[in-house]
């Protein structure tokens, strides 16, 4: 059984940078796709970006492309989000994601059975 574990969410100025990681315990090298996702309160959980394994496809959601990148590192088993030019509007809990199966979509939440606790982002201006 696969358990994921995010961290270093926290408060940043806006303009400023977070990386986030989401460490895996348990299998995830044969599985499809890892992701990020956030949800901030009174809204429903929206796709960040995320990245197939086999190949490294890596693909954004519009407002985050060109200041978000994803990356993994198979050998330590983390996912990361290196979040720069951070601006208010990414105010959110951020979730990691993984899924074994071949999606034809990583953007919907509901494609995603595994899912990590969260970590709290907080950009102020």
């Amino acid at each position: 059984q696969v358990r994921l574990e995010e961290s270093g969410g926290g408060l940043v100025q806006a303009g400023g940078s977070l990386r986030l990681s989401c460490r895996a315990s348990g299998r995830t090298r044969g599985d499809f796709a890892m992701a990020w996702f956030r949800q901030a309160p009174g809204k429903e959980r929206e796709f960040v970006a995320s990245i197939i394994w086999n190949g490294d496809n890596t693909y954004y959601e519009d407002s985050v492309r060109g200041r978000f990148t994803i990356s993994r590192d198979a050998a330590k088993n983390t996912l990361y989000l290196q979040m720069d030019n951070l601006k208010p509007e990414d105010t959110a809990n951020y979730f990691c994601a993984t899924e074994p199966r071949e999606l034809d979509s990583t953007k919907g939440p509901g494609n995603f059975r595994t899912w990590g606790q969260g970590t709290q982002v907080t950009v102020s201006s």
